[in-house]
């Protein structure tokens, strides 16, 4: 599909974006395993949290889906169903790499898959732990790339030192500690997200974080979940970015997650001189929640994004590149080498396509230097990325003349709506 869009008036109006993903896609996989029945509020019906949905179906999960909520019939720790196919985790890459650190742990067999997409990510990186702890894990060269079959059984706990800081890696070795004998123990380079330490509390389990290392035990039992998934930070971090490009622009972004392992985004905007208030914080799902106002601010200076940001603004990194392709100055990202095993090479996507905008793009093995300057209508590429694509139609509201973007049903992802609610504010 392709998209078209020129040079913008301002936008206003208010919006919520989609409920989180990352919390959407944990809250399904713990509440399988509960004791008891999860009310999901506000679940994310988008095409990697249903993946994620249709797999703990295939495990004997009973779901029914109602137009506000998602019940999830949990059937403990050991009642997981072999299933009679393969999974399909479709574009997802966090459904795959949760599910290795569940599916390690069962009596049984099973068969991880994606598309072409994922089948090109590397899995090596929470497969070789789990394969420490004893699960068996096969794959493509060795292990390394999907399709992925797994026999699960008897695990021992382990400590691990994390090489790269990784919330999905993370919450496969603590998923798996569930099962394991003796403590699981995880140290990270950097913080990254902490959706699962905070939902695994909620639902009973006991964690312990001891200079950097976060330890679980078994056997622990999980209580169900009942709660309102806030909206996702990622996904209203565009809109955010382009109210500060577009003049006269005002937006109320409401009920979003604000958790600081997600917020680094904000941190930067500060910087560079943006104007956003957080307003009525609150709780939701035990996450910090708070309306976002946004006003146009004048031109943005430059800013810095060092790696121990990164963890923190991961998803975000797209756009804020198109942010620093309109500030004034040059702004430099490094320490994010994790973004090239994504859902397409996010660096490179950024550095071609802004390229083609007329900014002076340097490219690095783990970052870019972007020298801000007046973006110019393109046809852009969005390589099936889904935060690529909604990038750089932000990017095209502060161009000059029209952009194309091709490959823009890969909004579907994360934000189905996202074409609908940016015409709606332009009104």
């Amino acid at each position: 599909m392709r998209v078209e869009l020129g040079k913008a008036g301002a936008l206003r109006g208010k919006l919520s974006p989609p409920a989180d993903k990352s919390i959407s896609h944990r809250a399904v996989l713990f509440a399988s395993i509960a004791q008891g029945q999860s009310v999901i509020r506000n679940f994310l019906r988008a095409e990697d949290t249903l993946s994620t949905l249709g797999a703990v179906k295939m495990l004997g999960v009973e779901v029914q889906e109602g137009p506000e909520e998602v019940l999830i019939h949990g059937r403990g720790l050991r009642g997981l169903r072999e299933p009679q196919d393969v999974i399909d985790c479709a574009n997802s890459g966090t459904t795959m790499r949760l599910l290795c650190g569940l599916l390690g742990a069962q009596g049984f067999f099973s068969v991880l898959t994606g598309d072409a997409s994922l089948r090109r990510r590397p899995m090596d990186r929470v497969a070789q732990p789990l394969r420490a702890m004893g699960a068996t894990i096969q794959g493509r060269e060795g292990g390394r790339y999907p399709p992925l079959a797994i026999q699960g059984g008897a695990l021992k706990g382990i400590q691990y030192r994390m090489p790269v800081a990784s919330a999905q890696v993370k919450s496969a070795l603590l998923l798996a500690g569930l099962y394991a004998q003796g403590p699981t123990k995880v140290l990270e380079p950097l913080r990254s997200r902490d959706h699962t330490e905070r939902m695994l509390r909620a639902m009973g389990a006991e964690l312990s974080v001891q200079e950097g290392w976060i330890g679980i035990s078994a056997p622990q039992s999980l209580h169900p979940l009942e709660g309102t998934v806030p909206g996702d930070f990622s996904s209203a971090a565009f809109f955010l970015a382009a109210a500060l490009m577009v003049p006269g622009s005002e937006l109320l972004i409401e009920n979003v997650g604000v958790n600081p392992t997600r917020t680094g985004l904000l941190q930067a905007l500060r910087r560079m001189g943006a104007r956003v208030e957080l307003l009525d914080e609150r709780e939701l799902f035990g996450e910090p929640v708070a309306d976002l106002l946004v006003r146009y601010s004048g031109p943005l200076k430059a800013t810095d994004i060092e790696p121990q940001e990164v963890p923190l603004m991961v998803d975000e990194i797209p756009v804020f590149s198109v942010l620093a392709a309109t500030a004034q100055g040059t702004s430099t990202i490094k320490g994010a080498q994790e973004l090239r095993l994504k859902e397409s090479d996010r660096l490179s996507a950024m550095a071609q396509g802004l390229a083609r905008m007329g900014i002076k793009v340097e490219e690095y093995p783990d970052g870019l230097s972007i020298q801000g300057g007046g973006l110019k209508g393109a046809t852009l590429e969005s390589f099936g990325d889904h935060r690529v694509a909604m990038a750089f139609s932000v990017a095209a509201l502060a161009a000059e003349g029209t952009s194309s973007i091709e490959g823009a049903e890969a909004v579907e992802v994360s934000y189905p709506d996202f074409y609908q609610t940016l015409r709606r504010l332009l009104r």
